[in-house]
């Protein structure tokens, strides 16, 4: 699994972990029912605490995006394709509105910006 940890970053280290795995999952490179490197494994293939890769995998089971068994590890938990798409919906507005607070703060009218939005969404 790549995970790239960055130690300039406002985020800690198992949100950062926390959100890579979620893309994964989200950009279906991690399918349901796939398994998740054990704790330790991720934490030395990261070289960092087990604890911060514990508290990774508590956050995204409790949010629903993984399983844990005792004895058999983490797996992608099934049936979450709604809540993946709200979590998707939910990023996408939050860059959106980065934008519109820009677009404001520059004196960008509301039609430049959908004439952008629409070009880039045409793009290939």
């Amino acid at each position: 699994m790549d995970i790239i940890l960055s130690n300039v970053s406002d985020k800690p280290l198992y949100e950062q972990i926390s959100m890579q795995i979620k893309n994964l999952i989200m950009t279906g490179s991690l399918k349901e029912g796939d398994a998740l490197p054990s704790m330790r494994q991720l934490a030395k293939e990261l070289h960092i605490s087990v604890i911060t890769t514990k508290r990774a995998y508590e956050e995204l089971e409790r949010e629903g995006f993984l399983e844990t068994s005792t004895g058999r590890g983490s797996f992608v938990a099934g049936g979450n394709q709604e809540m993946l798409r709200e979590q998707q919906l939910r990023q996408i507005e939050e860059c959106l509105q980065k934008a519109v607070d820009l677009a404001k703060t520059s004196g960008i009218s509301t039609d430049e910006v959908m004439d952008i939005l629409h070009l880039l969404y045409e793009e290939d």
